[in-house]
């Protein structure tokens, strides 16, 4: 029997509890060995549910149990959680969680300790919820050399798009939905400024690349100031708006980004609809593979942390996570990096396009008739600093989103 020990009795790591007994013959079976939740690590008690015999307040308790050979680490934010997984680690316990705040700052770290130990420390749950990418990258796409990662890496932004797109509301309005339904939290700003799909695409990165990514360097933009009118420019191009997290090798340069981008109905990830996300990879070898599926949730989430479970069970004493060098790769600036843009610029097309070609090259305009005073225009390929220069030379320029791919 293998004892393992659960930290956080929250929504996951209830979600882990329930997954475990749902399953638990087939659990036991793909693992080899009978799994068993000997502790639950809280700070609260929980009276009537069968879970309070197995609850503990002191870490230590678990730390010091031999018998404990699994660590599940779902209590979120970097400390205690931090903490108490370097303890187990070093105490010879294999670790595995959903923590993406901890796997971002700390992952290259924890992964030497577990490397040195013989041990495992593992996080599928950490950048796509219940869709497995974490795996694949280290074992089924270890003969690629992976150039691109481009994600959809948050349900609750990728709702609140589809939702303006669908109903042509303005942000604001569908954002109170969204946590009316519990699609997001009362305090929505790591979700809908980026942050959130930011530590995930550094720790995809991060691994995709072999090197330490730190996500405090790649360049954020949430989804605050997309407005009901650039929902009608994109729906005029045929075209969605998607919070897109990507990182690229272009040459010996790489870029990272997260920011809103309009993308065409041939891009893979335009049909990415609701709270689904997805992940589109490109190899040298394999070319283009996308991971889809549940990004967030109670029990897809849990489902793929038991499933780093079954895994350490399965290799108990041989470490099986080793591509993520503690070495940092340096990211270039996104000044340099090329692209499209959509552009919103106040005035009347009839006389402000010959300017605005003048400034910005051969444009595609886009106008839509009820948007008096203003109107949209494509730009050719150019650089970031090109575009920021020009926009500033314009001086009417309303906002810009990045186009994908066009």
């Amino acid at each position: 029997m293998i004892q393992i020990a659960v930290l956080g009795y929250g929504t996951v790591g209830s979600g882990v509890v329930e997954v475990i007994n749902t399953n638990h013959s087939s659990i036991n079976k793909k693992a080899g060995e009978e799994i068993n939740i000997k502790y639950v690590l809280d700070l609260r008690d929980f009276p009537g549910d069968p879970i309070q015999e197995k609850v503990v307040h002191d870490f230590d308790i678990i730390l010091n149990d031999p018998e404990i050979r699994i660590v599940v680490e779902v209590m979120g934010g970097v400390e205690p959680a931090y903490t108490f997984t370097k303890k187990a680690l070093l105490a010879g316990k294999s670790v595995c969680t959903s923590n993406k705040e901890l796997v971002a700052r700390h992952g290259a770290e924890l992964l030497d300790i577990a490397r040195e130990r013989n041990i495992n420390y593992l996080f599928e749950a950490s950048c796509g919820g219940g869709i497995p990418i974490i795996r694949p990258l280290n074992s089924s796409l270890t003969a690629d050399e992976i150039d691109e990662i481009t994600g959809i890496l948050n349900g609750t932004t990728n709702y609140i798009l589809t939702s303006m797109i669908q109903d042509g509301s303005e942000f604001a309005d569908v954002l109170k939905k969204a946590q009316e339904l519990g699609y997001a939290e009362r305090n929505p700003e790591a979700d809908v400024e980026g942050y959130d799909a930011c530590r995930k695409i550094a720790i995809l990165s991060s691994l995709a690349f072999g090197r330490q990514v730190d996500f405090e360097d790649i360049y954020t933009e949430g989804i605050s100031n997309i407005t009901a009118a650039d929902i009608k420019y994109a729906k005029a191009m045929d075209m969605n708006i998607k919070l897109l997290a990507y990182s690229k090798k272009v040459g010996e340069c790489f870029y990272a980004m997260v920011a809103p981008a309009l993308l065409g109905p041939n891009d893979p990830l335009y049909s990415v609809n609701g709270v689904f996300n997805a992940i589109f990879v490109h190899g040298n070898v394999l070319g283009d593979a996308m991971f889809y599926g549940s990004g967030a949730g109670k029990l897809p989430t849990a489902s793929a942390v038991v499933s780093d479970v079954v895994d350490e069970a399965k290799h108990l004493h041989r470490n099986i996570m080793s591509f993520w060098s503690s070495h940092k790769l340096e990211l270039t600036d996104i000044s340099n990096s090329q692209k499209r843009f959509f552009v919103r610029a106040k005035g009347d097309p009839k006389t402000e396009l010959a300017r605005t070609e003048e400034i910005f090259g051969t444009v595609r305009p886009v106008i839509v008739p009820e948007l008096e005073g203003e109107y949209g225009f494509v730009t050719e390929i150019i650089s970031e600093a090109q575009y920021k220069a020009m926009a500033e030379r314009h001086g009417k320029v309303i906002s810009r989103i990045r186009i994908r791919h066009s």
